[in-house]
């Protein structure tokens, strides 16, 4: 058994492209029109993907996150680099990044155009 991916719906298509692809350094690398909707396949440096789904009849306020699904997880080499490509591109931080007390990580909250939640974690060796 193999992991292939997690699948989103998105509700503006060129803002989620520019965030997963600008902000988190993914990369498109297929795509797949399907009868009511065309799906975005995005993959990081090692070959994990995301699905950006664009619905034909995409609702007007998007869509609901349902209250079982907590968020992504990303690792980050550097929170004070990317904190300053987040400026950079215009977006917030849900949570700054914050020390994880004697586990070896920083981390940060992020939300993505659709608010999902994406968690960017930095290993750190304290002192």
């Amino acid at each position: 058994m193999k992991y292939l991916h997690a699948m989103i719906r998105v509700k503006d298509l060129e803002e989620s492209l520019r965030f997963y692809q600008a902000l988190l350094g993914m990369k498109q690398v297929r795509t797949k029109r399907l009868e009511d909707c065309t799906l975005y396949f995005l993959e990081d440096e090692n070959g994990s993907e995301i699905e950006l789904t664009y619905n034909d009849d995409t609702p007007p306020d998007g869509y609901t996150t349902g209250n079982g699904f907590g968020h992504f997880a990303f690792a980050c080499e550097s929170l004070d680099k990317f904190t300053d490509k987040l400026n950079s591109l215009g977006y917030k931080y849900l949570y700054k990044p914050f020390n994880l007390d004697n586990k070896g990580s920083r981390v940060a909250f992020i939300k993505d155009p659709d608010g999902n939640e994406i968690e960017l974690v930095e290993k750190v060796v304290w002192d």
